[in-house]
């Protein structure tokens, strides 16, 4: 075999290292968060399904945590980035049990995203304080930049889950917060289209980059000023892994 191709397969190896574990846990926690906001609502669905547990067998779905990740690693292109999306199998809620059903359902669709968001700042303040601590260490930088790396990863991530999330295509999140915002006969016809709802969003994911990459602007833009706030606490080997 080529050493380029080799070379190739490391580089990929490498990065699907540092990716899953933190696509794993953002979207575990986002799931989690929308069944723990559905039990502060009234709903003990997801508590009496096992949901709000952290055990990743629990939340693994086959198409959206494995096989979706991987097909948009290896073959989706965004602004020049790779772009990895995946997801945890939903949580089940229902929202007639909800002391208000309106207000239920929007606390509860937007708690995932909301988590995701604290989650980026999270990752960026773990850069900052990584960085403070190989320092401190210098013998630690190598390790330090394999977290760093990591860190990184989560800051883009989760604000690319956040927007994804935000799509107003049934069932992603911002479908439950766009059906409030019509008419209510408009209201109706997009709750019945939720059944192509799939349907929609894997044409629009083959066939929609230019619409995408205007949709995730403020994803892109939200990381990069993150990023660029924290920049003077990276290690230099953190580039080295994210490269």
């Amino acid at each position: 075999m080529p050493a380029a191709s080799c070379l190739a397969q490391l580089q990929t190896f490498q990065t699907i290292l540092l990716v899953a574990p933190v696509l794993l846990f953002s979207v575990i926690a986002h799931e989690i968060a929308h069944g723990y906001a559905a039990l502060q609502q009234g709903d003990r669905t997801a508590l009496e399904a096992g949901r709000l547990s952290w055990n990743p067998v629990k939340h693994i779905d086959p198409f959206l945590t494995i096989i979706l990740p991987l097909l948009m690693f290896t073959g989706s292109s965004l602004a020049g980035r790779s772009v990895v999306f995946g997801g945890a199998k939903p949580v089940p809620v229902d929202p007639r049990n909800y002391r208000n059903i309106k207000r239920g359902d929007i606390i509860v669709s937007l708690a995932g995203v909301f988590t995701n968001f604290l989650i980026a700042l999270a990752c960026a303040g773990l850069i900052v304080l990584t960085g403070l601590l190989a320092r401190g260490v210098p013998g630690l930088s190598v390790t330090v930049g394999i977290l760093q790396a990591m860190f990184t990863i989560g800051v883009m991530l989760n604000f690319g889950l956040i927007v994804f999330n935000l799509l107003p295509i049934p069932p992603l999140d911002g479908s439950h917060v766009m059906k409030y915002l019509l008419p209510r006969p408009l209201a109706i016809q997009y709750v019945r289209f939720g059944r192509y709802g799939f349907i929609a969003l894997f044409l629009l994911l083959l066939l929609g980059e230019g619409l995408l990459r205007m949709w995730f602007t403020p994803a892109f833009v939200a990381t990069q000023r993150v990023l660029s706030s924290v920049d003077s606490y990276f290690v230099p080997t953190a580039a080295q892994w994210l490269q």
